[in-house]
């Protein structure tokens, strides 16, 4: 009987064993770190020299609460910070407003002012840690806010490091927290990118994000492929309002997803940085820092379970070995309970905890890339790397992410594998421990982290202080720059800045947008 033939969790097929013969013919094995197209990483001596950031993604309720996880992080041995929003935050609605009944504080931390973000980054020095925001249709306000606080405090804004996620394609392809049509959201992206090029230039002006491409079902070969090419239209979008290539091209980032499929993960990683170094070379860069792929990726969060959560612990050191192998920058561990709620206190510290045992215990740093010339390794990044380029190449035919998106293109592909995948788990082609296969009937007693519902009141009620404070007519001013612009041509970011500072509020300021530019109906 003929033995099965394996499969990646992306269709690619795995042979019974690999020999120099499977080696890609390009592989010559001189290629080292830190030289193009970076496919071994983007530093010669990687985590020899300097660890990857250790984030944890934390945001919930008020602006207090989370203040308080910060800070416990921050001693726990954090090296930056990860944001999250609650979901009226992350589609411009205030507290007030009718759409944010029921989910204020819920998946993030709730900030619609300048006093929201005064006590959210309470005795955090924002000059020496680095901050990142996953936020999107409102990211430009969220970092006016950043902006704003920092120069109250009287901090030098060139000094500000961090990121704002602010990839809107992914929005609408994969997650839904748009606000404002395609065009539209491309102005503000490149506005941003052409602000932040001159005022605040170690901050990161945009995460382009396959995380959620993946959260919502696609594979691993067409999280790259779609992320990458979301990347070239965000870079041909700059390219076309005047801006360099080589300016810009160094404050692009990306973020990735890790699951469980180790191998595969990590070839993902490979191919990516070598196929976007192409990219960029073609496209025009010549600094090397703006060939680079920078990446931030985050554990895999629709790999959690809620049956035996306690397992999770081991998904998640899968995951972290993924990335570390595959060469992060930066990472992002999940709480072995999120598949039931918000994270506990607990659960965060276990998950960072998990990063640093390997980071300091396992031995995979102590040499810089250390899967390279497995025949396996490269024979498989070789492979992504191939299959990747043909999902862009179908992209790049339909005239790009922004048509692909609107034709449906991107949503179809990702649905398509997601009822696959499914599919594969109900026919037990696919195990996933303790879901359909090695069950258990005892319960685990895990804690959940709940938001209670009076929150929304308790926003609102500061959102009414909040306005009773300021001067209208400044708000009213400001309000109006920001529709005058928005007419025109002038970038955005100044008058958002401005109206922050004057206290015009999240929602106001998405409102004043709005009437402009309209809401997008996918």
């Amino acid at each position: 009987m003929q033995d099965k033939v394996k499969k990646t969790d992306s269709g690619i097929s795995i042979q019974k064993v690999y020999t120099k013969a499977d080696l890609p013919n390009n592989l010559d094995g001189s290629q080292l770190p830190g030289e193009f197209p970076y496919t071994r990483g983007v530093q010669p001596d990687m985590y020899l020299g300097k660890l990857w950031t250790m984030r944890q993604y934390a945001g919930f309720s008020t602006a207090e609460e989370s203040n308080q996880r910060y800070h416990f992080l921050l001693a726990q041995g954090v090296m930056g910070l990860s944001v999250a929003f609650d979901l009226p935050t992350q589609i411009g609605y205030d507290p007030d407003h009718a759409l944010a009944e029921g989910e204020v504080g819920k998946v993030g931390v709730s900030i619609c002012s300048l006093a929201d973000m005064e006590v959210l980054f309470k005795d955090i020095p924002l000059d020496k840690i680095s901050t990142s925001m996953t936020i999107n249709s409102t990211g430009f306000i969220l970092l006016a806010l950043y902006v704003a606080l920092a120069k109250k405090r009287g901090i030098d804004i060139k000094q500000l490091a961090g990121t704002i996620q602010n990839d809107i394609l992914k929005e609408y392809a994969a997650r839904g927290t748009y606000i404002y049509p395609p065009k539209h959201s491309m102005r503000i992206i490149t506005d941003i990118f052409e602000w932040c090029s001159t005022n605040v230039p170690k901050w990161n002006s945009i995460s382009i994000s396959g995380y959620h491409i993946r959260e919502a079902g696609s594979t691993a070969v067409q999280e790259i492929a779609f992320t990458l090419s979301n990347g070239k239209a965000y870079v041909k979008a700059a390219l076309e309002k005047g801006l360099d290539i080589n300016v810009f091209g160094k404050r692009l980032s990306f973020f990735f997803n890790a699951h469980n499929n180790l191998f595969e993960e990590v070839a993902k990683f490979r191919a990516a940085r070598k196929m976007w170094a192409t990219i960029m070379k073609d496209l025009g860069a010549t600094d090397e820092k703006a060939l680079m792929l920078r990446f931030h990726t985050q554990t895999g969060g629709a790999t959690l379970t809620a049956q035996q959560p306690l397992n999770n612990i081991s998904r998640v050191t899968l995951q972290t070995l993924a990335a570390v192998l595959g060469g992060t920058q930066s990472l992002h561990t999940n709480g072995f309970d999120e598949a039931l709620g918000l994270p506990t206190q607990e659960a965060a510290s276990i998950a960072l905890r998990t990063q640093q045992i390997v980071a300091y215990e396992s031995g995979v740093t102590d040499t810089v890339d250390p899967l390279a010339g497995s025949y396996f390794i490269e024979n498989l990044t070789n492979q992504v790397e191939l299959e990747a380029l043909k999902i862009m190449q179908q992209i790049d035919e339909m005239g790009g992410s922004v048509m692909a998106i609107e034709n449906g293109f991107m949503q179809n592909k990702i649905a398509d594998s997601a009822y696959a995948y499914q599919k594969k788990i109900e026919s037990k082609e696919k195990i996933i421990v303790g879901v359909n296969e090695f069950k258990s009937e005892s319960t685990t007693n895990i804690p959940i982290l709940r938001i209670d519902e009076k929150i929304r009141q308790e926003q609102i009620e500061k959102l009414k202080v909040f306005k009773s404070n300021r001067d209208e007519s400044k708000v009213k001013a400001s309000l109006l720059a920001i529709k005058e612009a928005a007419l025109g041509t002038k970038n955005l970011m100044p008058v958002v800045i401005e109206a922050v500072e004057h206290h015009c509020t999240l929602g106001e300021i998405s409102d004043t947008l709005r009437s402009v530019f309209g809401e997008y109906q996918s």
